[in-house]
C-alpha cells in the first residue's frame, strides 16, 4: 500500500475523537487517515484511494448526508454513518442516500474496529470477485452465457457469471451487499429465509438491525420489480423474513 492507499478516511468535525479513531485502527494495523470538514474530505478523496468511510452526520456548517450524497456520485465504497443523532428519521435519510450502516454514539472502539474489519472484509472480496468477472475471456459463447443468467421477470435477468443485473438490455447498478442479499435469498428459493438468518449469513455482523435489512430489500426491488406495491420476485413473509417463490424465477433462456 502506498502512501496515497487508506483503508479507511474518518470524517468528523469533533478532532479529538476523529483522531482519537485514527489512532487505534492504526496501531491495530487498518492504515487510517481522519479529516474534519466537507471540504478537507472532498479534497482528501480527490487524492488518495480509501476502502471505506466513517462519516458523521454533523460536519460544522456542513452535513454528513450532503457529503455522502456527493462522494455516490463517483465512488462505491462502503460509508458508515456515526452520529448522535438517534432518531429513526435520520438513520433512514442515510441509509436512502447510500450509507451501508448507521453506528449510534458512544461507541467503543473494539466494536467499531470489529465492524469495520468484518465490512472491509466484505468489501475486498466483493471487489476481487468484481475484477476476476472483468478479466474473463470475452469470447465466452451465448450458451455458456445464458446458463449463468437467473430470469426473475421478462427482460431482468441476473447475470452471476458477470455479476450484472440486466434490465430491458440496460445494466442497472448492483451495490455488492445488494448484489450478495439477491443471490442468497435466489440460492434458496422456495423457503423463507428469517431476518435472523440474513444477518448471520449476508452481512456476518450482529450488529446490523432489521431496518438496514428493509432498505437494501427495498433498492433491490425498485430494480427488479415491475409493481413496488405489488411485488412478484421477493415476497415478504411479515413477522419472519422473505422468500422468492420457485416459480418466480427461470434457469437460462426464456424459452
Amino acid at each position: 500500500m502506498n502512501d496515497t492507499e487508506y483503508k479507511v478516511l474518518m470524517i468528523d468535525d469533533d478532532e479529538l475523537i476523529a483522531r482519537s479513531t485514527a489512532e487505534y485502527f492504526n496501531i491495530l494495523g487498518v492504515k487510517t487517515a481522519y479529516v474534519t470538514s466537507y471540504d478537507a474530505a472532498v479534497e482528501f478523496l480527490d487524492t488518495h484511494c480509501i476502502s471505506l468511510l466513517l462519516l458523521d452526520i454533523n460536519l460544522g456548517e456542513a452535513s454528513g448526508f450532503d457529503l455522502c450524497r456527493k462522494v455516490r456520485e463517483n465512488y462505491d465504497m462502503p460509508i458508515l454513518f456515526i452520529s448522535a443523532r438517534t432518531s429513526d428519521d435520520d438513520v433512514i435519510i442515510a441509509l436512502n442516500i447510500g450509507g451501508d450502516d448507521y453506528i449510534k454514539k458512544p461507541y467503543t472502539l473494539g466494536v467499531l474496529f470489529a465492524k469495520v474489519k468484518a465490512i472491509l472484509g466484505r468489501y475486498e472480496k466483493a471487489k476481487e470477485a468484481a475484477q476476476q468477472a472483468l478479466s474473463r475471456s470475452a469470447a465466452e459463447d451465448t450458451r455458456q452465457a445464458a446458463d449463468n443468467r437467473i430470469y426473475l421477470r421478462d427482460d431482468v435477468y441476473l447475470d452471476t457469471a458477470m455479476h450484472k443485473l440486466m434490465v430491458n438490455g440496460k445494466q442497472e447498478e448492483l451495490r455488492a451487499m445488494e448484489y450478495k442479499l439477491l443471490c442468497y435469498l435466489l440460492e434458496n428459493v422456495g423457503r423463507v429465509v428469517t431476518k435472523e438468518e440474513l444477518l448471520k449469513n449476508v452481512w456476518e455482523d450482529e450488529y446490523t438491525g432489521d431496518g438496514t435489512i428493509s432498505v437494501h430489500i427495498r433498492h433491490i426491488r425498485e430494480k427488479i420489480e415491475g409493481d413496488l406495491k405489488n411485488p412478484t420476485v421477493i415476497k415478504t413473509v411479515w413477522g419472519v423474513g422473505y422468500v422468492i417463490e420457485e416459480d418466480a424465477v427461470k434457469h437460462g433462456g426464456r424459452s
